[in-house]
């Protein structure tokens, strides 16, 4: 079964994309949920539509990512988490407090676009922020996880 995505869907691919999934997948999960719409005729004629009008907009942001992404690469964050025995953070550091961060130095990230390379993050130490800009650009940011 072929389905037009509407959202971005982790592990399956980008919001307008075509991807081919498995048909219980895309009736019971995919297309009530609202990630995705079956793909035929009239919606690839409506898919088709809106590249046209995102092109024309993602042409006048450009300007604003480039500069958004000197702006990240200059960046790093240090993140303060109360600590227990062996250097284990009480709880994780999650995306949400690290787009806060980030809101604090004037970077306006969301929060789904955040993610740690290394995965969860439950020890002081150093890690890598991964940010998707957009599909091609994605840009590391050093972590530093320290004792508060």
């Amino acid at each position: 079964m072929e389905v037009i995505l509407i959202n971005d869907v982790d592990k399956l691919g980008y919001a307008d994309e075509i991807v081919k999934v498995k048909p219980g997948f895309g009736r019971n999960f995919l297309i009530p949920k609202g990630f995705a719409i079956v793909k035929n005729a009239a919606n690839e004629k409506l898919l088709n539509e809106r590249l046209k009008r995102r092109e024309k907009i993602e042409a006048k942001q450009v300007e604003a990512l480039k500069s958004m992404m000197s702006q990240l690469k200059d960046t790093k964050i240090e993140f303060g988490a109360k600590v227990g025995s062996n250097n284990k953070i009480f709880g994780s550091v999650q995306a949400i407090q690290l787009a806060e961060k980030l809101k604090a130095k004037g970077i306006e990230i969301d929060k789904r676009k955040i993610s740690i390379k290394e995965g969860d993050i439950k020890e002081v130490g150093s890690y890598t922020i991964l940010i998707n800009l957009t599909k091609e650009e994605v840009v590391e940011i050093p972590l530093e996880v320290i004792a508060e």
